[in-house]
């Protein structure tokens, strides 16, 4: 579905974010994009709908080079969720906002309010569907920005740090959405911080640092890899932070969450009896 090859990029400032970076992500692949800020995470997914252009490289979603199309024939396969809601919120209100990228798309008015109900129900924002999305909390708002997208049902979606805002329920909520896109067949890459969350939805995690990828791998081999962690400076999950710490007891360092620990302990107790 993606494919980034040797891809190079420099702001008008000078700074450059990209240098040298290769990817590929499949149809239907999840993947979880992590580093510290500055890392080049953000200016990396931009690159996938065409928000920018690389300097020197190449980007095809789809087998056609994001050089090649505009970015509103783009946003129609690739949806992309910002950091900040606000940045993409503009209408009088929640059910306005679904609807725009709808009729931009040149859908048919009932389809159009099958589909802003459709949303609106999917993120448990009905009871707002008359508000202006600028009077509701950060999270909420968060939620109407991926209901605008989702609404358009694009093949690939990406969101900029989702969990930013979200109380614990939410982040659930979140995962399991995620988990259920993924099932349909949609490709996922999420850009986040959050180790816990990724430990829970186990992607496929790639590692950046100063605007290179310093390794990709599944969740588990990679979150608790202690030197690769370090590398991209973002922290194990709390779990594998407490495994490495017992490592003298014998137990095994490469757990990532609480229902690998729950087999680790049993394991010991089925081999104790």
């Amino acid at each position: 579905m993606i494919k980034i090859e040797d891809v190079y990029f420099t702001y008008p400032n000078g700074v450059e974010a990209l240098s040298g970076v290769s990817i590929a992500i499949r149809d239907g692949e999840f993947v979880a994009i992590m580093g510290q800020n500055g890392a080049g995470k953000t200016t990396l997914v931009k690159h996938i709908n065409g928000l920018l252009k690389p300097t020197n490289g190449n980007v095809t979603v789809d087998e056609v080079s994001t050089q090649k199309v505009s970015v509103a024939k783009l946003a129609r396969k690739v949806g992309f969720v910002f950091q900040n809601p606000d940045h993409q919120l503009f209408c009088e209100t929640v059910e306005d906002e679904v609807a725009f990228a709808l009729q931009n798309f040149g859908f048919k008015k009932p389809l159009i309010k099958k589909r802003v109900t459709w949303a609106l129900n999917l993120l448990n924002l009905t009871r707002y569907r008359r508000t202006s999305p600028f009077m509701l909390s950060g999270g909420e708002r968060k939620r109407v920005a991926l209901a605008s997208v989702l609404a358009w049902n694009p093949d690939v979606v990406i969101l900029d740090e989702p969990t930013i805002g979200q109380d614990h329920q939410q982040k659930e909520k979140l995962r399991q959405f995620i988990v259920q896109l993924n099932t349909q067949g949609k490709t996922v890459i999420i850009v986040t911080h959050d180790v816990e969350f990724v430990a829970a939805c186990n992607p496929r995690v790639v590692l950046m640092a100063k605007g290179k990828i310093v390794t990709e791998g599944g969740a588990k081999e990679t979150l608790t890899n202690r030197d690769l962690v370090a590398q991209a400076s973002i922290v194990p999950p709390q779990i594998s932070q407490i495994f490495f710490n017992l490592s003298d007891l014998k137990l095994p360092t490469n757990v990532i969450d609480i229902y690998d620990a729950r087999n680790v302990f049993l394991g010991r107790l089925k081999g104790s009896s």
